[in-house]
């Protein structure tokens, strides 16, 4: 066997190889933990609520491919629908039954969603959500809200949050100065003055990529209101949001209905997806039905789509109510676990998403979130609860994803692994 194809049984040694051939080691900045220090770790396998490395250690996994997997790693009914699908062929580039099950799966939880497109990435679905609202109304300037993170393309990548502000990166070289000309940034949970010259209002209807910051109350009411005497597009990012926090996502359980949405992660049964929808009227300006493209060889992957259907179909009203008191539970143990420390902590929680912030003041927007990692609390805390087997974001800007996996048994070690963690901080 070649020297670079023997096999390779610790973490660093893989970090090593990985490093030679991949720009940093990694397929995704945050992984390589650059903001939290140490070598990362390199998933051999997953189940349920857990992680097993190439080293053989096994972590309680709060990462759930950062959102994607809600139901456990490995589920046996995602499985099932994945090889069911894979017998059949993996890609076709054409259409397929499955596409439409997933669509009209979407379309049916999602009040007000009349119609939807599926792509590869959530990327994807915000660069061509703003296309398409552009195209809808003429107009070309956005408006985005600092430490929301609608992908990486040019036009919104600009004030992002997630893995950019993990990195201490400002937006991105490579951005010319055009294309981000059109694109406003303002404060999260501030209702900012919109006119008739803006085509859309991106927005994460619950802040999951600067922590977990939900919105406060009249900030999603005023965005709808001034949208709508504007004839301004309010797009929601669904991403993380999308049918992770009720049945149909944010816009149901915060009670404020955009006119498009963007969806991910959960939409996927934990393989590559996204997707945008939203009314009939703008959704009918794409391509061939209208002039605006959009288009991709894997959109509506069969596998995609037959893992995503099985998820959605399972997932209803009294699984979220379990997820939600999975969270709380969390959350409470969490804040109890460090302030019996004397750490000085906020754990915000919305439905089944929990976040951390270290400080005394509550986190409303991107800049109390900045003031919150300056502390420098939250890289010790993660290297304390991976060494004791628990597994967060490797990045202060990440929420955290209980799921229907994690039960007592792994809420109790959780909590346990928080306060012996804040012991060892604070001594």
């Amino acid at each position: 066997m070649p020297a670079h194809l023997e096999p390779s049984n610790t973490n660093k040694q893989l970090f090593e190889r990985a490093c030679r051939i991949i720009p940093g080691g990694v397929n995704s900045p945050v992984r390589a933990f650059k903001s939290v220090g140490g070598t990362p770790f390199f998933v051999s396998s997953g189940k349920g609520a857990y992680l097993t490395d190439e080293e053989g250690k096994s972590y309680i996994d709060y990462i759930q491919s950062y959102g994607a997997v809600i139901l456990g790693h490995a589920d046996d009914r995602i499985t099932a629908a994945i090889e069911h699908a894979a017998r059949s062929g993996s890609t076709f580039g054409a259409p397929t039954l499955g596409e439409v099950t997933l669509a009209e799966l979407i379309v049916d939880k999602v009040v007000g969603c009349d119609m939807v497109r599926l792509t590869s990435s959530g990327t994807e679905a915000a660069m061509s959500a703003i296309r398409l609202a552009r195209a809808f109304t003429k107009r070309d300037k956005i408006l985005k809200f600092d430490g929301c993170y609608h992908g990486h393309s040019d036009a919104v990548l600009v004030g992002g949050g997630s893995g950019v502000a993990s990195l201490g990166i400002p937006d991105s070289v490579g951005i010319p100065a055009g294309a981000v000309a059109n694109t406003i940034v303002a404060p999260y949970n501030e209702v900012p003055r919109i006119d008739d010259s803006f085509a859309a209002v991106i927005v994460e209807p619950v802040a999951a990529n600067m922590g977990l910051v939900p919105p406060v109350p009249g900030f999603l009411e005023g965005l709808r209101r001034l949208c709508s005497e504007n004839g301004v597009v309010l797009i929601f990012d669904e991403v993380i949001t999308g049918f992770r926090v009720s049945v149909g996502g944010a816009s149901e359980y915060l009670g404020v209905v955009p006119d498009m949405w963007c969806f991910g992660k959960v939409i996927g049964g934990g393989l590559p997806i996204g997707a945008f929808g939203g009314r009939r009227d703008i959704m009918e300006l794409l391509a061939p039905v209208g002039p605006v493209y959009q288009a991709g060889t894997l959109s509506g992957n069969p596998l995609a789509t037959a893992a995503g259907a099985t998820v959605l179909g399972l997932l209803d009203d009294s699984r979220y109510q379990d997820l939600a008191k999975t969270a709380e539970r969390l959350a409470s143990g969490l804040k109890e676990a460090l302030s019996a420390s004397g750490l000085e902590v906020q754990v915000p929680r919305l439905s089944s998403l929990v976040g951390i912030f270290f400080g005394s003041d509550p986190v409303i927007n991107y800049a109390d979130a900045k003031r919150s990692v300056s502390i420098g609390l939250y890289p010790k805390f993660f290297r304390e609860m991976l060494d004791l087997g628990i597994a967060l974001a490797p990045g202060p800007y990440e929420a955290i994803f209980p799921g229907l996996s994690h039960s007592e048994k792994e809420l109790d070690r959780t909590i346990e692994a928080a306060a012996e963690s804040a012991a060892r901080i604070t001594r």
